[in-house]
């Protein structure tokens, strides 16, 4: 399945609620919730008139979907992400949730070096990011406690770095991640708990739209 290259603000407007695809423009009147709450389409108004309770299905469907567009993962990415957590010892949907948190394009996002999921895989793709001292280019790449990632030097002196420099110590910075703002640089101090993960997600419904 090829990548989605369509209006992003579509993919929060099938969901209904907002998944912060398009970083600080989210949180503006311009948002496509605030503007238009009903699902995209010719009959997207008309849906939301529409009475009956959606099916289990629909619901761990729609939920797979949504956990699945907040990370910018690929169909077969996901189900190989739920097999590898499946594997390991634990709940099934927590370890499916670590895993996608532990993604490279995921912890650029959160350490503030990036307004959303799409914009430090662009980063990252640029090789503007190092991950252990090595200049890597690949989004997916996982990472583990102990890591360590990094700006460029020769990508700071990029005009984009030199104002977030002046800006990321605004931005919140999760509990599992140490950031030195003034080198540009981070540490994984520990991977994520549940606790840790500020996403609206109900991952027992993906457990079970899998367990089908």
């Amino acid at each position: 399945m090829a990548r989605y290259t369509g209006p992003v603000c579509r993919l929060c407007r099938r969901e209904g609620e907002k998944l912060f695809l398009k970083g600080s423009r989210c949180l503006t009147p311009k948002c496509a919730i605030e503007r238009r709450s009903y699902p995209p389409g010719q009959h997207g108004r008309e849906s939301q008139f529409r009475r009956g309770r959606p099916s289990d299905y629909l619901l761990q469907l729609r939920e797979k979907q949504k956990m699945r567009r907040i990370y910018g993962v690929f169909e077969r990415q996901f189900s190989n992400y739920f097999k590898k957590a499946e594997q390991r010892a634990g709940l099934t949907g927590t370890n499916l949730l670590i895993l996608l948190e532990s993604r490279m394009d995921n912890v650029v996002y959160r350490l503030g070096f990036a307004e959303s999921r799409a914009q430090a895989r662009q980063l990252i793709l640029h090789g503007h990011v190092m991950l252990n001292g090595r200049k890597t280019n690949i989004p997916s790449a996982m990472v583990a406690a102990g890591d360590s990632l990094s700006v460029r030097p020769e990508s700071s002196k990029n005009a984009y770095f030199k104002t977030l420099r002046k800006e990321i110590d605004e931005r919140r910075v999760p509990g599992w991640l140490q950031l030195d703002s003034s080198q540009m640089s981070a540490s994984v101090s520990q991977l994520p708990t549940r606790e840790d993960i500020d996403v609206s997600l109900n991952e027992q419904l993906v457990v079970e739209y899998y367990s089908r």
